[in-house]
């Protein structure tokens, strides 16, 4: 069993992708195969609405000049998919939402009915509605989303500094668990009971 994790963060080693790496540490002690993708700082393009994926069934994009169709390609061998993203004025990465409607419509196909879970990162507020944002296309994927104790949002400004909420990485290692005991009982098998959950951590902000 294969989670992709899509970072869609143009920092490579920001905080997205310290949050990714703890839910992707919980899978792997599970026994879960992880694979990272990074979407990558290069211009991408917004869908054009042309319907050439479709119409012509390639199960990918028409325009191959960008990340887009990489990641299109990583859908076929993942059995779950974690999103990634730092909150911009309320909202994911928008290179990340132009390359996740290109890819998730025209590669629909292996990516429909797989469990998901969706990561939003920031530096105070907003990180809810980027989280719900990213969570909108699976709900239409017939996706299985996977939760946690909490939200799945983590708080950092500087690279780094997500990894000292101590909260918000319990929250990612939870999710790390509940996706892989989704996943087993999936493919599995028979029932796996639940993992075992931390106690809570709770962090506030006010010091």
């Amino acid at each position: 069993m294969k989670t992709l994790l899509i970072n869609g963060s143009p920092r490579k080693n920001g905080n997205t992708s310290v949050a990714l790496a703890e839910v992707a540490k919980s899978l792997e002690a599970e026994g879960i195969e992880t694979e990272t993708f990074w979407l990558g700082n290069k211009p991408v393009r917004g869908c054009a609405a042309c319907y050439a994926c479709v119409s012509r069934k390639l199960g990918k994009c028409a325009f191959d000049d960008d990340v887009c169709n990489r990641l299109v390609e990583r859908f076929a061998e993942a059995d779950a998919f974690v999103v990634g993203s730092p909150t911009y004025y309320g909202q994911p990465a928008g290179a990340l939402l132009a390359v996740l409607q290109r890819a998730f419509f025209s590669g629909r196909a292996h990516v429909e009915g797989k469990p998901a879970a969706c990561v939003a990162i920031c530096r105070r507020g907003g990180s809810t509605a980027a989280f719900q944002c990213m969570n909108m296309p699976f709900e239409m994927l017939n996706s299985l989303i996977v939760g946690s104790q909490y939200w799945n949002v983590a708080f950092g400004r500087e690279p780094g500094e997500a990894a000292q909420d101590s909260e918000g990485m319990q929250t990612m290692r939870t999710l790390g668990k509940n996706l892989s005991w989704v996943l087993k009982n999936l493919h599995g098998e028979g029932a796996v009971p639940r993992p075992p959950q931390e106690e809570w951590q709770p962090m506030h902000f006010i010091r």
